[in-house]
């Protein structure tokens, strides 16, 4: 148990979260995804989590492990064609997981999903938190875009917008 994460957790403010990202920045991203997912036949859900509560602390739940349980939370799962992606935020521990479904996670490589949280958490320490994950979802469009072309029959099954856990 590392003291620094515990600190991070605990001192997260849920304030700072809803300013960093306000209603402009939650509007920005939902413009995008609702964008891309014209494009391709995946489903984007996007969750921005400030801080894990103490039993997760405890036992040491990872951002990852928190992303799969929220992933399977948001019913990203739950899809007709197993095409959903979870881009996950972790505020406490300024990390960016991205879960992409069955369907989806045969076919591209986990190095692409990587490269892009990568790119979100550089946005995040340049102080572009909305801007950073919109880019993030026009960046696994593009990825989806590629593998998952738009076929016409697809519907939105999840909900464009970014929860606030």
């Amino acid at each position: 148990m590392a003291p620094g994460r515990w600190c991070r957790h605990l001192l997260a403010s849920i304030w700072r979260t809803h300013r960093r990202f306000d209603r402009a920045a939650r509007t920005a991203i939902e413009r995008a995804v609702t964008e891309v997912e014209s494009r391709h036949a995946g489903e984007i859900r996007v969750a921005i989590e400030t801080a894990l509560d103490l039993p997760d602390l405890y036992f040491g739940v990872t951002a990852r492990q928190r992303a799969l349980a929220v992933f399977g939370m948001l019913g990203v799962w739950d899809t007709a064609a197993n095409n959903g992606v979870l881009i996950y935020v972790l505020m406490a521990d300024r990390e960016v997981q991205i879960v992409a479904d069955r369907g989806i996670a045969a076919r591209v490589p986990k190095g692409e999903w990587a490269a892009i949280c990568r790119a979100i958490e550089s946005d995040f320490r340049a102080g572009r938190y909305g801007e950073g994950v919109a880019a993030g979802v026009h960046a696994v469009g593009a990825v989806l875009a590629r593998h998952f072309p738009y076929d016409g029959g697809d519907r939105n099954e999840l909900r464009d917008e970014p929860v606030l856990l």
